[in-house]
């Protein structure tokens, strides 16, 4: 499988974990892959991009070509762009400015984990779905082809 784009999530967030599954039905071309930021290989793909800051209240997209990964709102655009019609009608969330558009994204992530749960573990995925997620030493030959 050919890896296009790369989603790191919060692996104790029950929406996020949800999000990953839904994510997963909807990608017909298995465009994406994926890993908890708690993850040594969403460490190692956050440091390879030089993100140094923690990012507890965001999901992290990395497209190929890209030199920085996308988070927050421009991620959640990017992945449903990224599944195609009619999900990426999304984009025209980009017609509101970013500081907005964060902003209100921030203000949800803040409140899911007493929405929607968090867990102790990360999501461990079926068998069916594994050759979705990386391992750390996936991330060092993809990252390198970056």
């Amino acid at each position: 499988m050919t890896t296009s784009f790369l989603v790191l999530f919060d692996g104790h967030c029950n929406l996020c974990n949800s999000v990953v599954v839904w994510i997963i039905r909807r990608d017909a071309r298995g465009l994406f892959r994926f890993a908890a930021l708690q993850s040594s290989a969403g460490s190692k793909a956050l440091a390879d991009a030089g993100v140094r800051e923690p990012i507890p209240e965001s999901v992290v997209l990395f497209v190929p070509g890209s030199v920085r990964p996308r988070l927050r709102s421009d991620a959640a655009i990017g992945i449903a762009r990224g599944l195609g019609f009619p999900w990426s009608l999304a984009a025209a969330a980009l017609l509101i400015p970013r500081p907005i558009r964060d902003r209100l994204y921030v203000a949800f992530a803040e409140r899911r984990n007493r929405w929607f749960g968090s867990r102790k573990t990360c999501l461990a995925p079926t068998p069916a779905i594994r050759d979705r997620f990386l391992d750390a030493d996936e991330w060092s030959s993809i990252g390198k082809t970056r």
